[in-house]
């Protein structure tokens, strides 16, 4: 994974968390919408990894994250909103940056969105993704958390 940062929120408000000490010495399913909020990822990407985190636990994942280029101010609101709790991390990539280093951004202007992530999953050994998701456009299938499930 490339090195750079995610913006999360801490008990003292926003900050930043660098992503080599995110990825170091775990497994990690990492996760990736367009946008919060937005209706396939409110209704069936970020619930099925809820549902499912207990199943991708059991098969030895520490942690299971989205990342999103929204700000940290929403992703902690979606977090809330969605019952997201402690069983998914939220990270926020409001710029693009770090989803630019992974080149994994799609141009959503014509939808009046901007610069957003393609939709993905990974599943990251101690900062190696041993393994790569990617949905085309419009689609929610080899992202899911039944597909990553199918993988591990």
């Amino acid at each position: 994974m490339p090195q750079g940062f995610f913006h999360v929120m801490n008990e003292d408000g926003p900050g930043k968390l660098q992503s080599v000490e995110f990825f170091k010495g775990k497994q990690v399913v990492l996760f990736a919408v367009p946008g919060a909020f937005t209706p396939g990822c409110s209704k069936k990407h970020l619930p099925g990894f809820i549902a499912q985190a207990w199943k991708i636990r059991d098969k030895g994942i520490d942690t299971i994250a989205c990342l999103s280029v929204n700000d940290v101010y929403v992703m902690t609101a979606w977090a809330e909103a969605s019952g997201a709790g402690d069983t998914v991390q939220m990270l926020a990539d409001g710029s693009a940056e770090y989803t630019r280093l992974l080149g994994l951004e799609l141009d959503s202007s014509r939808f009046g969105m901007g610069i957003r992530s393609r939709r993905y999953a990974m599943i990251i050994e101690d900062g190696i993704v041993r393994e790569l998701f990617v949905d085309p456009p419009g689609k929610i299938e080899m992202s899911t958390a039944e597909n990553v499930l199918a993988h591990l």
